[in-house]
């Protein structure tokens, strides 16, 4: 049973945690500081976590399909906190990865927010998004719900079990039974679908891969046992699907910089990265 009582009014405390020493209830910049411009119209300023690799995701099946969206991708140092410095902010006010600089318009075009960038790629290179209206209906859906969906999974769940400085048996159960609501919920609608947008894969499934695939595939909180991932074996067919994608793999390389180093391309300029 826990004593604490909320005061009348909050004052800002470090509680601990992982980002303990960069949140603030404030934002915008911290401080002055320049991004790297690379040679391509696309430049993407992100880290290969779950909403960085949804971005990632889309480019390199968009190069996968000889679409000319050639791009530089540059890490950010969220644990550090990059994302504050006054470029990045001038891109993404929100001060969180993905941020997308696009300098094939004039003038440039700063886009942020995952599912932004997803929809708005998507329609810039005409891909990945179902012509059919019923399809297409079903792709935006289900974009959205997976924006949706996922801070329950990542700041909800994600936090108290792997991050948050102790372990609370409350806030852990309940995310914990929102997740497992939202595995059985998907896997009721690939049980009756190939892709979650029906028969064509789509940014809905690039969307939600990153977090549900990588949950169930066992790289993600290394909780695929608490959560008895091998129940829905209908995401497992769908996660695995994807994984086996060439362009896949390269996308969860793509701003890494932690894991094994053979498999790290903290920078991205060209095919050629994933070679050295």
């Amino acid at each position: 049973m826990s004593d604490y009582t909320p005061p009348r009014v909050w004052q800002s405390v470090s509680n601990g945690g992982k980002f303990a020493e960069i949140n603030r209830p404030t934002a915008g910049e911290r401080f002055e500081h320049s991004l790297p411009i690379g040679e391509h119209p696309l430049q993407l300023y992100s880290l290969a976590t779950p909403n960085g690799v949804k971005v990632i995701l889309l480019l390199e099946e968009l190069l996968e399909a000889g679409i000319d969206a050639e791009y530089d991708a540059w890490p950010i140092d969220i644990s550090s906190g990059e994302q504050f410095g006054s470029d990045f902010v001038a891109i993404n006010p929100n001060s969180k990865i993905p941020a997308l600089l696009d300098r094939s318009v004039n003038p440039a075009q700063p886009l942020f927010e995952s599912g932004s960038i997803l929809l708005q790629l998507s329609t810039k290179f005409s891909a990945f998004v179902p012509k059919e209206p019923t399809a297409k209906a079903a792709c935006i859906n289900w974009l959205f719900w997976g924006i949706g969906a996922a801070p329950f999974l990542g700041g909800g769940f994600g936090h108290f079990y792997a991050y948050a400085p102790e372990k609370f048996e409350y806030p852990i159960d309940r995310y914990t039974m929102e997740v497992k609501r939202q595995l059985d919920l998907l896997d009721q609608h690939l049980s009756e679908h190939e892709f979650i947008a029906g028969s064509e894969y789509s940014i809905a499934d690039m969307a939600i891969w990153p977090w549900y695939g990588a949950l169930v595939l066992g790289e993600l909180y290394e909780a695929a046992e608490f959560l008895q991932v091998d129940n829905y074996r209908h995401v497992l067919r769908w996660a695995g699907q994807i994984n086996a994608r060439p362009a896949a793999k390269r996308a969860v390389r793509v701003n890494k910089t932690w894991g094994d180093k053979a498999l790290r391309v903290p920078e991205r300029h060209s095919a050629a990265d994933f070679d050295s």
